[in-house]
């Protein structure tokens, strides 16, 4: 059997985790040259979660060592516990703010992969939509 952990530990470890999200993080270290300086900046998303659980075999189900026959009434039932937890960060680029001669200007960044995924959508639509429109027709 696993050693038990206690929740405390398991929180403890999340926090742990989640001190990679703070706000610090959202915006990158500053790059100078030539005067200009770039801030690098990311949106960041996160989430968790966890579970456990324990109890007993219901009556009438297959015996513990895994044999076939069901547990008579009245016997002691085998019991099990178990617990699982997880959790994930994501980041993706969102731009830079430039600031050259005391202005600050935004530029944000290109997702080029959506960019061709939406062309491909809209062209598979108007194939679909001429298609169909000839088909009509005959």
């Amino acid at each position: 059997m696993a050693p038990r952990t206690d929740s405390s530990d398991i929180l403890a470890q999340a926090r742990e985790g989640t001190g990679a999200a703070a706000a610090g993080r959202v915006f990158g270290t500053p790059v100078e040259q030539d005067g200009v300086i770039v801030i690098p900046v990311a949106i960041i998303s996160g989430g968790g979660g966890g579970g456990s659980g324990s109890g007993t075999t219901p009556a009438g189900a297959a015996g513990a060592a895994g044999g076939s026959e069901a547990l008579a009434d009245g016997e002691d039932r085998p019991q099990g516990e178990g617990s699982g937890g997880g959790f994930g960060f994501s980041a993706r680029p969102a731009g830079v703010y430039v600031i050259k001669d005391g202005s600050v200007t935004w530029r944000p960044a290109v997702n080029v992969n959506a960019i061709v995924a939406g062309g491909q959508l809209v062209l598979l639509a108007a194939f679909l939509v001429a298609r169909s429109i000839i088909r009509g027709h005959r």
